[in-house]
């Protein structure tokens, strides 16, 4: 079913899986919880951080240990399952939102953040008996479906796309509404892809931790945009709520894991990593329409769009390379090897700490300047802003072959 853009009244509005609209509850009367986002991001971020030591005497007394490999940057073996902590700090994060009167309203109305605790609880075990027992990659697979279908037994899936052809009446495009199959088989598809994305992206010390904690805050950015936007709409308090327990996560994580590292974050963090980007990006935009009339106005409809596939851009890019990559030689795609973007960037004469700083740079211009172009009214300041910081990005990663030369 489609429906042309410009069809709906209201400027926000939240459909389900008929396209009819769905009557929200009443918006909070307050201010933004900017303030309780912060402290359940920084109650995830210190239980994490708390928990990490611990986990590590535990991973290195079962012998969850990385022995270096040919396409490992470390030289010598480091404990993972890093991402039991991480979840740990989720779970105590997303219990202290679920005590605050007004971010237990993403409880209330939704169930998009007990997804996430389940799907995250099972995706972090999956992770955890790769870490110790190096599972194939088809029982890993097997592991990431059947989580990404726990979120869309919860309720976790798309419900309208937005395509910028076919506008009738002086619209721009129009709003496909999804049936509950093919918006839950769209779900396991970015879920799958997420995850593997950000489980190849995993190659030096902070690497995915940094890139999970900007994507996180960027993400969670966005959704305090729409709850501003909304007059406080209960739907987007769940896709803020996630972003902003994994942000914590990532940030208690970083300590331990940047270089040199005293754990790794395994399978376990990683894809635990991909799942919740996953299902905020579901959470944030998989359910929303906007009505803007105009071109002028077109950036408003493509903004949830633009920022999933802006924080996402990254370590897709990397997974899709990949993927060509393998299969040209003939090779299976889940095979491993030493021509990722991390390893490109050291290639060309970048040491390991500037290699994962050039990428938190580039991660960093993409996702805020996705954000940027929806929080301010002036588009084309903003828009000159991302591109200066494409441009000091793109000189920065370049140092190394101008100096060769």
């Amino acid at each position: 079913m489609n429906i042309p853009f410009g069809a709906f009244e209201s400027p926000f509005r939240v459909l389900d899986a008929t396209g009819r609209a769905i009557a929200a509850p009443a918006a909070e009367p307050a201010g933004l919880p900017v303030r309780e986002f912060l402290l359940v991001c920084l109650t995830s971020a210190a239980l994490t951080y708390l928990t990490t030591g611990l986990v590590r005497k535990f991973a290195i007394r079962i012998g969850a240990i990385a022995n270096p490999r040919a396409r490992d940057v470390h030289a010598v073996p480091i404990p993972r399952m890093g991402g039991l902590a991480m979840y740990l700090g989720v779970c105590g994060g997303m219990l202290l939102a679920h005590q605050l009167p007004v971010l237990r309203r993403a409880f209330d109305y939704s169930l998009d953040p007990v997804a996430v605790l389940i799907g995250g609880g099972v995706i972090v075990l999956i992770g955890a008996l790769d870490d110790r027992f190096e599972l194939d990659s088809l029982t890993k697979l097997a592991g990431q479906v059947t989580c990404a279908g726990l979120l869309v037994l919860f309720g976790v899936q798309w419900f309208v796309f937005w395509v910028p052809w076919g506008g009738e009446h002086g619209g721009i495009g129009q709003v496909f509404v999804l049936d509950q199959n093919l918006g839950g088989l769209l779900v396991v598809l970015l879920v799958v892809a997420m995850v593997n994305a950000m489980n190849m992206v995993d190659g030096l010390d902070g690497l995915a931790a940094g890139i999970g904690l900007i994507t996180a805050v960027a993400m969670c950015a966005f959704s305090l945009n729409m709850l501003a936007d909304s007059g406080g709409d209960v739907v987007s308090y769940p896709p803020a709520l996630i972003t902003a327990t994994l942000a914590g996560a990532c940030l208690g994580f970083l300590p331990y894991n940047f270089q040199p590292a005293k754990i790794f974050m395994g399978d376990s963090g990683s894809m635990l990593i991909g799942l919740m980007l996953a299902a905020a990006s579901t959470s944030a935009s998989g359910r929303l329409t906007y009505a803007h009339f105009g071109g002028r106005d077109a950036l408003g409809l493509l903004s949830p769009l633009l920022v999933v596939a802006a924080v996402l851009f990254v370590p897709l890019l990397d997974l899709l390379m990949a993927v060509v990559r393998r299969t040209r030689r003939g090779q299976s795609p889940m095979a491993a090897d030493k021509m990722h973007l991390h390893h490109r960037l050291l290639e060309i004469g970048h040491s390991q700490r500037r290699a994962v700083l050039l990428i938190y740079m580039w991660v960093g211009v993409i996702a805020f300047g996705a954000v940027s172009l929806t929080l301010f009214d002036d588009v084309w300041v903003a828009a000159w802003v991302v591109v200066g910081g494409f441009l000091v990005a793109l000189l920065v990663s370049a140092v190394p072959r101008l100096r060769a030369r």
